[in-house]
């Protein structure tokens, strides 16, 4: 194996790899990536056999061949080289040499007989979205997922399609059992994927989407079959193993009662909570809202830091009622809304509040409150 690549092109394709490959792991196989020399491209590929990822780049091959070799250190190597081109050659001891100008690195790799398959999935269809529609799903629903590994479906989120109007809409939903997020976007497509039943994408998987997403903001292809997501662009293919189980109804946790409505400036909201959130700790993270007339009474009272407190104006003008809830969920739910003023809804008794962005229906978070 030979060939002589771009710098810069050979970095991105390693740094694609590194969320993927596993730092701890009894197969030290996972821990490299593949590289495969074919005619006229270099193909880089990574997997901990969950999620897959096939990226090809344009390079000058001068003696096709195949071997893999750590993604870290390949990474670092490739990060430090200065110069336009790298060349890299095997020799039979399966010893890799990279050389950019004067700079030399000699990398021992591992055969690639006994790598995983990460294989294209020629008999599933496609269907064209933006890359930008699909990193704001995943900003606005991803904070609210799960982080308990017992609780392998709300791990990840829930992804469903429907047909509103002429289009398709895409909805992606998270939910940690205390708070529940929501997301729907418009696709502008009039032909795309009808899906049987929603799907849910496990956390890292998610994560790798979103990093492909940020780097095609343009047309992406997403496709679904057999307990697979796979999202291709012009380089890359990233194959993402789905969650086998069924995702809480999420619409029973909705309230069909209307609670209090405050409207309130976004980022005046925020700060004041990050205010208050400064008292937190990991034994008590709860904010007490008091509604009284025309502002909202702000108090977080920590025993083992200190006291906070604080006051937003508002309009109200019903009566006196307190509320609390955990700062750190009305903050993420408040952080990713774009809009200069949201509407935030107080629930009767131990009913949810519900923030969302005024005039903007296509978002809500739902937090349950804390008992007081």
């Amino acid at each position: 194996m030979e060939f002589n690549i771009k710098r810069d092109l050979f970095s991105v394709g390693i740094q694609k790899t590194l969320g993927i490959v596993e730092k701890k792991t009894t197969i030290p196989i996972l821990s490299n990536l593949l590289l495969r020399a074919g005619p006229n491209r270099v193909t880089i590929m990574a997997t901990d056999r969950e999620i897959g990822l096939v990226a090809d780049y344009e390079a000058e091959v001068l003696q096709e061949g195949e071997i893999t070799l750590s993604a870290r250190k390949l990474h670092e190597m490739v990060r430090e080289i200065q110069g336009e081109t790298i060349h890299v050659i095997k020799n039979e001891r399966d010893v890799v040499i990279l050389t950019c100008n004067k700079a030399v690195y000699r990398v021992p790799g591992i055969p690639a007989d006994d790598y995983p398959v990460v294989a294209d999935q020629d008999d599933i269809p496609f269907y064209k979205v933006k890359g930008a529609i699909l990193k704001e799903l995943i900003r606005k629903t991803a904070f609210a997922m799960s982080t308990d590994e017992m609780r392998k479906t709300l791990c990840g989120v829930l992804l469903e399609t429907e047909k509103s109007g002429e289009t398709f809409c895409i909805r992606m939903v998270a939910t940690d059992g205390h708070r529940l997020s929501m997301m729907k976007m418009d696709t502008g497509e009039k032909d795309f994927m009808t899906m049987e039943r929603s799907v849910i994408i496990p956390r890292k998987g998610l994560m790798e989407i979103r990093r492909l997403a940020e780097d095609e903001p343009g047309d992406v292809f997403l496709g679904i079959r057999q307990g697979m997501c796979i999202i291709k662009t012009d380089h890359t293919l990233l194959k993402v193993s789905l969650v086998d189980g069924d995702y809480p109804d999420y619409r029973r946790v909705i309230p069909t009662e209307k609670g209090v409505m405050l409207e309130i400036e976004k980022n005046k909201l925020l700060h004041t909570l990050r205010r208050m959130s400064v008292i937190s700790s990991d034994r008590y993270n709860g904010v007490i809202l008091t509604l009284a007339p025309d502002k909202i009474i702000l108090n977080s009272n920590n025993p083992d830091v200190g006291e906070a407190n604080d006051e937003i104006d508002v309009v109200y003008t019903g009566e006196g009622k307190s509320v609390g809830y955990n700062v750190t969920y009305l903050a993420d739910a408040v952080d990713v809304i774009d809009e200069e003023r949201i509407t935030f809804e107080v629930g009767e008794g131990m009913k949810p509040g519900i923030v969302r962005a005024v005039g903007n229906d296509n978002y809500f978070c739902i937090v349950m409150p804390l008992k007081l």
